[in-house]
Protein backbone atom coordinates (compact mmCIF):
# COMPACT_ATOMS: atom_id res chain seq x y z
CA UNK A 1 0.00 0.00 0.00
CA UNK A 2 1.15 3.74 -0.90
CA UNK A 3 2.16 4.83 2.85
CA UNK A 4 -0.42 8.64 3.57
CA UNK A 5 -3.44 7.84 1.12
CA UNK A 6 -5.31 5.64 2.74
CA UNK A 7 -8.23 6.89 5.60
CA UNK A 8 -7.47 5.93 9.23
CA UNK A 9 -8.90 2.93 10.26
CA UNK A 10 -9.84 2.99 14.14
CA UNK A 11 -12.12 1.28 16.56
CA UNK A 12 -15.27 2.85 16.75
CA UNK A 13 -18.67 2.38 18.56
CA UNK A 14 -21.97 1.82 16.76
CA UNK A 15 -24.82 2.49 18.84
CA UNK A 16 -28.60 2.19 17.97
CA UNK A 17 -31.85 4.09 19.17
CA UNK A 18 -32.83 0.94 20.99
CA UNK A 19 -29.15 1.13 23.69
CA UNK A 20 -27.42 -1.50 22.24
CA UNK A 21 -23.48 -0.99 21.36
CA UNK A 22 -21.28 -2.70 19.39
CA UNK A 23 -17.72 -2.24 18.74
CA UNK A 24 -15.99 -2.98 15.60
CA UNK A 25 -13.48 -0.79 13.33
CA UNK A 26 -14.50 1.80 10.43
CA UNK A 27 -13.01 5.05 9.22
CA UNK A 28 -15.92 6.90 10.96
CA UNK A 29 -15.40 7.95 14.58
CA UNK A 30 -18.79 6.83 16.05
CA UNK A 31 -21.95 5.41 14.20
CA UNK A 32 -25.23 6.41 15.35
CA UNK A 33 -28.32 4.01 13.67
CA UNK A 34 -32.25 3.29 14.17
CA UNK A 35 -32.69 0.12 14.15
CA UNK A 36 -30.37 -2.95 14.88
CA UNK A 37 -30.28 -7.25 14.98
CA UNK A 38 -31.40 -6.30 18.91
CA UNK A 39 -34.56 -4.58 18.16
CA UNK A 40 -35.29 -5.40 14.80
CA UNK A 41 -38.95 -7.14 14.09
CA UNK A 42 -37.27 -9.87 11.91
CA UNK A 43 -34.48 -10.94 14.17
CA UNK A 44 -37.16 -10.87 17.84
CA UNK A 45 -39.95 -12.31 16.22
CA UNK A 46 -42.18 -9.44 17.92
CA UNK A 47 -44.55 -7.44 15.00
CA UNK A 48 -44.03 -3.80 15.28
CA UNK A 49 -46.76 -1.34 13.28
CA UNK A 50 -45.72 1.69 11.85
CA UNK A 51 -48.06 4.68 12.26
CA UNK A 52 -50.23 4.71 9.06
CA UNK A 53 -53.74 5.57 10.47
CA UNK A 54 -54.85 9.21 10.00
CA UNK A 55 -54.46 8.62 6.04
CA UNK A 56 -58.03 7.86 5.50
CA UNK A 57 -59.06 10.60 7.73
CA UNK A 58 -56.53 12.86 6.32
CA UNK A 59 -57.74 12.29 2.48
CA UNK A 60 -61.60 12.45 3.61
CA UNK A 61 -61.26 16.06 5.19
CA UNK A 62 -59.12 16.87 2.42
CA UNK A 63 -61.77 16.08 -0.34
CA UNK A 64 -64.84 15.05 0.95
CA UNK A 65 -66.39 11.65 2.04
CA UNK A 66 -64.10 8.47 1.10
CA UNK A 67 -67.31 6.18 -0.24
CA UNK A 68 -68.02 5.91 -3.88
CA UNK A 69 -70.93 7.94 -4.45
CA UNK A 70 -73.55 5.96 -7.18
CA UNK A 71 -75.11 8.12 -9.48
CA UNK A 72 -78.85 7.11 -9.53
CA UNK A 73 -79.79 5.80 -13.18
CA UNK A 74 -83.39 7.17 -14.90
Amino acid sequence: MKADIHPDYNETEIACACGAVYRTRSTRPDIKIGICAACHPFFTGEQKFVDTAGRVEKFARRYGSTKATRVAKK
